[in-house]
């Protein structure tokens, strides 16, 4: 499986210059519609799966409606959130000889198109990190409590939020497939951040 990195990336860190600008950057949300939508659609599938019963008998209106939701979520997120909220995208792509190309994008921050703001960023990688967890209790809960019937909607919830989150992690790390390389990556980052804030 052969991946291929679109790169058009230019450096997107926090460096303004003035407080002022960093501050309003962090604060901002630039995309309401987006950032609503992005979270809409999982927390929805996730209330209509706890809430189900309650509210209808009816095991395939219940299906149906989750199954619809989350793939709502799974277009959203790959088609539209991720562009706006942290200029991502990604998706796969199949050649004439059968051959599965993974391609990967990173939107340029131009003087004419704003960058996503950190509040956005944070939005956006929180929900695309924590619905996925909470999925994998449901598969728990479900296969402990013998609701066999619902698992397969776990199983489909699990595998459409897990493909989200490893499309963008790899798009975000610029295609590399290495998984421990990726989190290794992304561990050091993260705690580079975290020194340098403090200092």
């Amino acid at each position: 499986m052969k991946q291929t990195l679109v790169d058009d990336t230019e450096d997107v860190s926090l460096d303004f210059g003035n407080e002022e600008e960093l501050a309003l950057r962090k604060a901002k949300i630039r995309h309401p519609v987006a950032t609503f939508f992005h979270l809409f659609f999982r927390v929805s599938a996730i209330v209509t799966y706890v809430c189900c019963d309650w509210f209808s008998r009816s095991f395939v209106g219940c299906f149906v409606t989750v199954l619809l939701l989350l793939s709502f979520d799974f277009w959203s997120v790959k088609n539209v959130t991720g562009r706006l909220l942290v200029g991502l995208r990604w998706w796969n792509q199949i050649d004439e000889d059968g051959k599965s190309h993974w391609i990967f994008e990173a939107r340029k921050v131009s003087p004419g198109h704003t960058a996503a703001t950190e509040a956005e960023a944070r939005i956006f990688w929180l929900g695309l990190v924590i619905c996925p967890i909470i999925w994998v209790v449901f598969f728990f809960s479900t296969l402990f409590s013998l609701r066999l019937k619902w698992l397969a909607l776990v199983i489909a919830g699990i595998s459409l939020q897990a493909a989200n989150l490893y499309g963008y992690i790899l798009c975000k790390m610029g295609g590399d497939s290495d998984l421990s390389r990726v989190a290794a990556s992304l561990l050091s980052q993260t705690v580079f951040q975290t020194v340098s804030a403090e200092v």
